[in-house]
């Protein structure tokens, strides 16, 4: 772990149970892992730097390579490969809330808590929007065209556009 006000490294954890792809954060002390080849989320405490738990897909996705976070709503979106969807869970007790398809295999996901949309990234030439109408209904908004290969992605809240 590396303190991100001066760039030290902090400390380490040994073992997140397999392969993290995405993070995310709630800014409070607890961090949100994909971890890509364990159908899971680990859920890792920053101030002691453990794994508290994994939250598994159940069956639901698996190859997850994003992963973005609403920290107001504590909902959690799970960006899947195999099948490709994305994974909705609650972030207090990793409880599956629904699971949508997307439009191709991710490799990436953003949440933008302005507009309560969740993004995945593809790198078919695609990108999946779905819309937090409430914290317990989702929706598939969109598919938008990109270019083929773009499949990472970062949201500027900022100008609330991608980069």
């Amino acid at each position: 772990m590396i303190n991100a006000a001066d760039g030290t490294i902090v400390g380490t954890i040994d073992d997140l149970g397999g392969a993290p792809e995405q993070a995310a954060t709630d800014g409070k002390g607890t961090i949100y892992v994909d971890i890509e080849d364990a159908h899971s989320i680990a859920v890792v405490d920053a101030n002691t730097m453990t794994v508290k738990t994994h939250y598994d897909m159940g069956g639901k996705g698996d190859q997850c390579a994003g992963l973005a976070l609403d920290a107001k709503n504590q909902i959690l979106f799970a960006a899947c490969r195999n099948p490709q969807n994305m994974v909705i869970l609650s972030a207090k007790d990793g409880k599956i809330l629904d699971a949508l398809p997307l439009a191709g295999g991710s490799d990436g996901a953003a949440f933008n808590p302005k507009t309560m949309e969740a993004f995945s990234s593809h790198g078919n030439g695609t990108l999946t929007v779905i819309k937090e109408n409430s914290p317990t209904s989702f929706a598939v908004e969109q598919t938008v065209t990109t270019m083929a290969g773009a499949k990472t992605l970062t949201l500027d809240t900022r100008r609330t556009g991608f980069c």
